[in-house]
């Protein structure tokens, strides 16, 4: 496997984080989900840097950024870094990407920062509730004992947990690349950190608003997607008033990583406005 290596650093409000930059053309941002990390972003980034100028980081208390204990990596702060990130990066109204909580993300930067987007694309965003299955809200009344298991029995709950967010099997490079930030002494407290944050309440902080919406927006979801079913995927479409959807078809919620030609397919065409 490549090694994937975000060579820059910005020091936001709440922590530092890393990203990168790439291509050339109009910018777009990329904004991952949870448990992942811009290395879910590999099979896309080099298509799209051949149009675009490409800007993708890992969310604070993810992959390369900053984990540290009592660190706040909610959803209700990843959107102010998201903003802070737009305005280091003085970009102004670009096109943007997010996928699972990186959707979350991406909708209430542009709901309550009053961020403008030139377009945006969700996939398999977790964005109308109910949401949050039986393991999280386990994690979130026993963090601390989750924090403290052998190493290699937390290994194997990651790697159970990370494999049904696929239809099909989950290949070996896939599986190590997403869980090797997991592992470390650093990493394995952050794993069950960000879970026992997840909280409904920062989803119900925008789902009302989502009528108002008029920025030109596209619905990837994974016809098979397990974690977030499609039919969410259906409600949100009836909510974002002229937004597109496109289903995956034989994929599950890890779109980018099961159907990645299909993917860069729908968004390349919906970018280009191509009928």
């Amino acid at each position: 496997m490549t090694k994937w290596e975000l060579t820059k650093r910005f020091d936001s409000s709440y922590g530092t984080v890393r990203f990168d930059v790439v291509g050339q053309g109009p910018p777009l941002v990329l904004v991952h989900g949870t448990p992942w990390s811009s290395f879910n972003w590999r099979h896309i980034v080099p298509a799209l840097s051949e149009w675009y100028t490409v800007y993708y980081y890992d969310l604070l208390g993810y992959g390369q950024s900053e984990k540290k204990e009592g660190q706040d990596v909610s959803l209700g702060v990843q959107n102010e870094i998201l903003t802070e990130l737009l305005q280091y990066w003085e970009l102004d109204a670009p096109t943007i990407i997010g996928h699972d909580f990186g959707g979350t993300t991406v909708l209430r930067a542009h709901l309550l920062n009053k961020i403008p987007f030139n377009k945006m694309i969700l996939m398999d965003p977790v964005a109308i509730g109910p949401w949050g299955s039986s393991f999280f809200s386990h994690v979130n009344v026993h963090e601390e004992a989750f924090k403290g298991v052998p190493s290699f029995i937390h290994k194997s709950i990651i790697s159970a947990y990370i494999e049904g967010a696929q239809y099909s099997k989950m290949s070996e490079e896939t599986k190590e690349g997403i869980i090797q930030y997991w592992l470390d002494e650093k990493g394995q407290p952050a794993f069950y950190r960000q879970i026992a944050q997840a909280n409904q309440t920062y989803t119900d902080e925008v789902e009302h608003l989502y009528s108002e919406i008029s920025t030109p927006t596209l619905l990837l979801w994974g016809e098979e997607d397990e974690w977030v079913p499609i039919e969410k995927g259906y409600t949100l479409h009836e909510k974002i008033i002229g937004s597109q959807f496109k289903p995956i078809p034989n994929a599950g919620h890890l779109v980018q990583e099961e159907a990645p030609a299909v993917v860069l397919g729908h968004i390349i065409k919906f970018l280009n406005d191509i009928v």
